[in-house]
């Protein structure tokens, strides 16, 4: 959402974070689906006029669904493997992400469209999320369990790991550092802003570029635990949460 707010500051922004529901990971593929289409139709009543699912584990199991459901745009956000096979030198990536993700159609496509001749090493890891929602970014258990998942990659060689979930780009400096200086992270967020501004412009819905957008941000959670986080990422210390039953 930062990497859309920098490249469309006209926009209007309403975020929903799903965390009552938190996390989807392991969560059957008919549930996943289900939580889409009702944060959806919060949104549409809103009045939005593009979605974006910014969860991916939530684009692969519903994504298709949700397309088929709202005649609104929708995007979805998916692994970098494109950016990562550019960025790659040994052509060894590895993928941290849910086992939802990790498992899905989607995600085969995407090795198999731009990860030909490459060596993708896939984990997943249990427990980032939850460490994600509450906050604790960089204190030595996140640290702990994140280098039990990332030596798993590093010992095959990967000099590219791709951030596959959406909150995990919370951990980079963590990941960053446990990865070492020679390994580069790489995630989806500004590869999303570009599409979603392409997407605005091809369907002529973009907003007046002399206006200034506004943003506003619910949650079906405890707005006193998803606060803090939110503050911290937007850099508004003023920045204020609704609980909303969806």
């Amino acid at each position: 959402m930062k990497e859309v707010r920098r490249l469309l500051p006209a926009e209007d922004l309403v975020y929903f974070a799903d965390s009552a529901h938190c996390p989807y990971g392991s969560k059957p593929v008919d549930i996943i689906r289900g939580r889409a289409y009702a944060i959806c139709d919060f949104l549409i009543g809103h009045g939005v006029k593009l979605i974006v699912i910014a969860s991916n584990t939530t684009s692969a199991a519903a994504l298709d669904a949700v397309r088929e459901k709202y005649s609104v745009p929708v995007i979805g956000v998916e692994p970098a493997i494109k950016p990562a096979a550019a960025a790659t030198v040994n052509g060894r990536i590895g993928v941290i992400a849910t086992g939802v993700t990790l498992v899905g159609d989607r995600f085969d496509s995407l090795v198999k469209r731009y990860g030909k001749g490459l060596e993708i090493f896939t984990q997943p890891c249990p427990g980032l999320v939850e460490i994600v929602e509450s906050g604790r970014w960089d204190d030595e258990e996140t640290e702990k369990l994140a280098g039990v998942y990332l030596d798993k990659l590093l010992a095959q060689g990967v000099d590219t790991i791709i951030l596959g979930c959406t909150h995990y780009p919370f951990l980079r400096p963590v990941i960053e550092k446990l990865a070492g200086s020679g390994v580069k992270v790489i995630d989806s967020g500004e590869g999303i802003a570009r599409q979603v501004a392409r997407v605005l412009e091809n369907e002529r819905l973009a907003a007046d570029a002399q206006s200034a957008g506004g943003e506003s941000f619910s949650t079906s959670g405890d707005p006193e635990l998803v606060r803090p986080v939110l503050r911290l990422l937007w850099g508004k210390p003023d920045l204020e949460v609704k609980k909303i039953e969806v």
